[in-house]
């Protein structure tokens, strides 16, 4: 009875553990401007996102995006300025983890009517890839809509963010060692310096200096990072010596000689 209590414990444990962040759909202010007329409306979604409870550095990550507009905070299509096929492109900030800061998604919306409400797709997925491990926040970002992600006709920026809901966000480190940013281990060999974009090492170019090992056979070590070549001291000595014979038989030749009497 108690192994059955146990393996049931643990079945309703674990699909907990694992299960994306949720919360209520909460609403959401933005401030739309059109790029065209630089005409602003105020608008309102409900949204809600699906955050992973855990994710993996180097592995792609995804963020569900559920949004609808509220009755009567549509978005305007402008009388000009969104012709063709547009797509919606819905953003997530991300807080507290170093390198991850955002989570991108896009979503066709077709053709709009100039002056109609926009309808836009009940949902999308945000991807990024996070390079480091750390523990963050996810929250309901930006929305555009564009015929690319660099041609926005109208831009929706979140009116009151600090009012946003945060959804906690865990990234951990590659359990294969595979990790982007790895830079390898503290105790790294001596001379080389590591790439913080993890692109290899070079060997270090730091110079050293000379050890005693390197002076050449009957050198002089200077002790200032030179060497000064063959020792001149013995020769110097002889040089000495034959100077001071040579002074000496100088004086004597030099020396008056005494006078001697006759008788």
């Amino acid at each position: 009875m108690r192994v059955r209590l146990a393996v049931l414990a643990a079945a309703t444990i674990l699909p907990c553990a694992v299960a994306p962040a949720h919360a209520a759909a909460a609403t959401v202010v933005y401030v739309c401007t059109t790029a065209a007329t630089n005409e602003t409306q105020e608008v309102s979604l409900d949204v809600e996102l699906t955050v992973p409870a855990q994710a993996t550095t180097g592995q792609q990550l995804t963020i569900g995006w559920s949004g609808v507009f509220i009755t009567g905070k549509e978005l305007t299509a402008p009388a000009t300025g969104m012709e063709g096929e547009l797509n919606m492109y819905v953003y997530a900030g991300i807080s507290g983890i170093d390198g991850l800061t955002s989570a991108t998604g896009v979503a066709d919306i077709g053709t709009v009517i100039p002056g109609e409400p926009v309808a836009i797709p009940a949902t999308a997925s945000m991807t990024t890839t996070p390079r480091n491990p750390g523990t963050g926040n996810v929250h309901a970002g930006a929305i555009n809509f564009g015929l690319t992600p660099q041609d926005v006709l109208v831009e929706c920026e979140v009116k009151d963010k600090g009012a946003l809901t945060e959804y906690p966000l865990t990234v951990t480190g590659s359990a294969t060692g595979s990790d982007p940013t790895d830079t390898g281990t503290p105790e790294a060999d001596a001379g080389t310096t590591e790439d913080p974009d993890g692109a290899g090492s070079e060997p270090d170019n730091t110079a050293t200096s000379t050890s005693p090992a390197d002076t050449p056979s009957g050198g002089v070590d200077t002790g200032a990072g030179g060497l000064a070549g063959p020792d001149g001291r013995p020769l110097m000595l002889t040089g000495l010596v034959i100077t001071l014979a040579a002074v000496i038989g100088l004086r004597l030749r030099l020396r008056p000689r005494g006078s001697h009497t006759r008788t």
